[in-house]
């Protein structure tokens, strides 16, 4: 979908419906009453007049606000004026200029729509954004408008992100996704390189050929590298993991939702997501990331329960359940960065297991790693990216849950810890290197999305990891 265009004005020239917020505790609007609205988290009222509306959106108790307060209040007022059919709205935030940033990211970020296929052609239809104006005192305006850029960069590559996240398994195979990849890194300071099945093959990523062996549409391997930082400067390495449709090959998931399986990519996507805003953002750092990518099908030629895998490191994997694919695929890519970039850190995203969402919900990420600076730096992230996270054990007790009598591990255990001890597995391939591995099965997408949302892909993650990288992540 066409990105709206964005303009930072003073508060006089407003010329659009507008949004504007009110804590607990400040007068009312005339005419308003307590009973009506009471300014609590999330409520609105709407206001008219002869030249616009006014969506009045409350923020809760003014101690209690946060930039992620902002960002979901703008959010849910801008889908609530795009339901009305509302095509300019502005957003008043001269009360606000610390939140410039958080509050258009939420405009953008509930301004999208998946447009699906089908759909006639012509003029845009109603409730689809067209113009955001951007309303603060002169004396914030050269502030506001550099805010506001980073925004808009952020937020129209998140909804990128969501787009492809959004697009059918017979729409997105590991070869169009490297194809992808190509195009958007085309437009941008960044390097790429893809592995295909015999390329694969020919250096050794027996996991990744493993997973994807039983589908017509072979694995890649997508490898992107930005250079901001010193030429000798060890890059962080990012890696995704992007199952482009996940039937859990021989080992079979239950039919129901398993529509919901071609979000299994969204690891790799927010992957993406990081370095093409990286790049946007000129971030004065390296980057390596690497997303490896397949589709685990049924099909005559596919890996079976009690296969031995060798990875691109000559560790093997004794395979219990082809289900537990991901972490395959991801250890390849994860050796692969170890070996040839020698990084300083390295932080690993995937929809992995269930158990993450029976511990911690829809809300949350599960945040692995022993490494208590990066851990502190991405919960500092997530209170003001309101991408939250919660850390998790990844300690040694949980390695003997994958300890194989035949290979270097097995690829399942016993369900009792299952998000830790699958943590645990993957973290054997970064041996020494900082590691970091989120969870973002419970968050990736949504099917009951929160007020300032769309069902579907979420990119989560994105903002998480560029709050971090520009604060100085490091292990």
């Amino acid at each position: 979908m066409a990105s709206p265009k964005i303009d930072v004005r003073t508060a006089s020239a407003a010329s659009s419906d507008l949004i504007t917020f009110l804590t607990q505790g400040a007068l009312l609007p005339a005419g308003v009453t307590a009973e009506e609205f009471d300014a609590s988290s999330g409520t609105t009222v709407l206001l008219r007049n002869k030249e616009h509306r006014t969506l009045v959106v409350g923020l809760g108790e003014k101690s209690k606000i946060e930039l992620d307060t902002i960002r979901r209040a703008s959010g849910t007022a801008l889908k609530q004026l795009l339901k009305l059919g509302c095509r300019e709205v502005a957003i008043d935030l001269t009360a606000y200029p610390d939140q410039v940033g958080p509050a258009v990211e939420g405009a953008l970020l509930a301004a999208y729509k998946f447009e699906g296929f089908g759909k006639p052609a012509g003029k845009p239809p109603r409730g689809v954004l067209s113009r955001l104006q951007v309303l603060v005192k002169e004396a914030d305006l050269a502030k506001a408008r550099a805010e506001v850029r980073e925004a808009e960069i952020v937020g129209n590559i998140i909804n990128t992100i969501r787009g492809i996240g959004n697009l059918p398994g017979n729409m997105l195979t590991p070869a169009i996704l490297a194809e992808k990849v190509e195009e958007l890194a085309g437009e941008r300071r960044l390097t790429v390189k893809v592995w295909n099945e015999r390329h694969l093959k020919r250096d050794g990523f027996g996991g990744i050929l493993g997973v994807g062996q039983g589908s017509v549409h072979p694995p890649r391997l997508i490898v992107i590298e930005y250079r901001g930082g010193g030429k000798g400067e060890a890059p962080v390495a990012l890696v995704g993991k992007a199952i482009t449709f996940d039937t859990g090959g021989i080992s079979i998931k239950p039919g129901a939702q398993m529509d919901e399986m071609k979000w299994d990519k969204m690891g790799g996507l927010s992957v993406l997501g990081i370095m093409l805003a990286a790049a946007d953002l000129k971030l004065p750092l390296n980057l390596v990331a690497l997303i490896p990518s397949a589709e685990n099908m049924p099909g005559p030629d596919a890996y079976r329960p009690g296969d031995i895998l060798t990875t691109r490191d000559g560790k093997t994997i004794e395979v219990l359940n082809t289900d537990a694919e991901g972490r395959i695929i991801l250890v390849d890519a994860i050796a692969h960065a170890r070996l040839t970039y020698k990084p300083s850190a390295i932080i690993e995203f995937s929809t992995l297991t269930g158990a993450v969402i029976m511990a911690l919900g829809h809300r949350r990420a599960g945040l692995f790693t022993s490494e208590a600076k990066l851990r502190d730096a991405l919960l500092a992230a997530a209170k003001t990216t309101g991408e939250m996270v919660w850390p998790m054990p990844i300690d040694d007790e949980y390695k003997e849950a994958v300890q194989s009598e035949v290979a270097t591990a097995k690829n399942t255990s016993f369900r009792e810890g299952s998000a830790c001890s699958s943590a645990s597995f993957i973290k054997l391939w970064a041996e020494n290197v900082p590691f970091v591995h989120i969870d973002i099965a419970g968050t990736a997408w949504t099917t009951k999305p929160p007020a300032h949302l769309e069902t579907g892909a979420t990119g989560f993650g994105i903002r998480l990891t560029l709050a971090a990288l520009r604060a100085g992540l490091k292990p």
